[in-house]
């Protein structure tokens, strides 16, 4: 197993109990030089898009495709939509995320799990300027009182990530970090991202759910929404 392949399956591994058995997982290096993607989902990136944005998009389509494997569905593109979101296939949803360094890419059948959720950061403190922007007064205040505020900060940045690509696919409502709050259980690796205003069909104060690990040079953050009552 060469280098690159062992730190990718080392990330997919802390990955890996994030979720439950019925959501494939799959990861690609972008510096290994990822086969190209379908066209239908070359379309999607800009015609100035940079290698390195290229090489990001064709890993995670990569590990698109190798989730489908896994889930023994037909491998289809995942075309980019006019919001930039990835469109699924019929009966399925997933997410994609990537860093210069790792893509990976979480799919399901839709049934008992509605929408998914998935964020990928180099594990980096989050810059202090940036604060005011990621993170609420509530938050904020949180922070100061962790041994490590910059990376938890991070945590919160990718968190929210994740939680806004879940539930995305149920809201398409679009908002900022401020339209999340979130609150963790640093024992259990939990956080629930709790809506700061009605997002139809979610209401204020309901949540979505997700968790996190840090390792591998990443921190990773996962969202799930499963059947709503």
């Amino acid at each position: 197993m060469t280098d690159s392949n062992s730190k990718l399956a080392e990330r997919l591994a802390l990955v890996r109990p994030l979720f439950a058995a019925d959501v494939a997982l799959a990861g690609a290096d972008p510096l290994d030089a990822p086969p190209a993607p379908f066209a239908a989902e070359a379309a999607g990136l800009s015609p100035n898009a940079v290698a390195k944005r290229r090489n990001e998009f064709a890993a995670g389509r990569k590990a698109v495709r190798q989730a489908m494997q896994q889930l023994g569905v037909p491998t289809e593109p995942v075309p980019v939509g006019s919001d930039r979101a990835p469109v699924w296939p019929a009966g399925l949803t997933g997410s994609i995320t990537h860093t210069k360094s790792c893509a990976m890419a979480v799919l399901t059948r839709v049934g008992a799990v509605q929408a998914l959720g998935l964020d990928v950061e180099e594990d980096t403190p989050l810059k202090d300027e940036l604060l005011p922007a990621i993170c609420s007064e509530r938050e904020q205040a949180w922070l100061k009182r962790q041994d490590n505020p910059g990376h938890m900060a991070k945590v919160i940045f990718s968190a929210k990530e994740a939680a806004y690509k879940c539930q995305y696919s149920l809201s398409r409502a679009f908002y900022g970090f401020g339209g999340m709050e979130l609150e963790f259980d640093l024992d259990t690796g939990a956080y629930q991202a709790f809506f700061t205003a009605d997002q139809p069909p979610f209401r204020r104060r309901e949540s979505v759910g997700g968790r996190f690990v840090a390792g591998a040079g990443l921190i990773i953050t996962t969202a799930e929404i499963r059947e709503r009552r």
